[in-house]
């Protein structure tokens, strides 16, 4: 493997993020949904309004994982009001880290993950928090190997069924 190598997207990235953001999520839950649901909701969440906005909303960042010129996954996080779920302002929102599969199991999610520690660290943030579905077991250990422990759960809309998410949050040590 290549070494790989993490960047802030900027609204330059758009495409990018819609590539890596539209490859991830269908590999890793196509099986799961139905083919309707799935392209609603990559229509919806990978249109070029929507990631324009989130983008160039100050709330949110979003970083790519590099192999070479290739995108292999992706992160965004969210403070204040950008967070999905209203958490404060001491908290950061892990709201995506997807990895293409052909990287899975090559610590590209780990990464991901420790530069959004970095960056709460960095904003002076006390608690990191996500949603995670119900039906991911290998998402929810891997949070919960990172020290998570859920707390809540709330509706995640896929096209147009409903699906739990459990809410996971881990304290950050001062």
């Amino acid at each position: 493997m290549e070494h790989i190598t993490i960047t802030a997207a900027t609204v330059e990235s758009i495409s990018t993020i819609q590539q890596i953001g539209k490859e991830t999520f269908y590999e890793t839950f196509s099986g799961s949904n139905t083919k309707e649901d799935m392209q609603k909701y990559l229509d919806e969440n990978f249109s070029d309004e929507k990631v324009k906005s989130e983008l160039n909303n100050d709330g949110s960042m979003f970083f790519v994982a590099w192999e070479g010129s290739l995108p292999v996954g992706y992160l965004k996080v969210n403070v204040g009001a950008a967070q999905t779920e209203d958490q404060g302002n001491r908290a950061l929102e892990i709201e995506r880290i997807y990895v293409k599969s052909s990287h899975h199991g090559k610590k590209v999610g780990q990464m991901l993950y420790e530069l959004a520690v970095v960056t709460a660290e960095q904003l002076k943030k006390d608690t990191i928090w996500l949603g995670v579905w119900e039906e991911n077991p290998r998402a929810i250990r891997f949070y919960e190997k990172n020290g998570f422990i859920a707390f809540d759960r709330h509706i995640f809309k896929m096209g147009d069924d409903e699906q739990t998410d459990i809410m996971m949050r881990k304290t950050l040590s001062s």
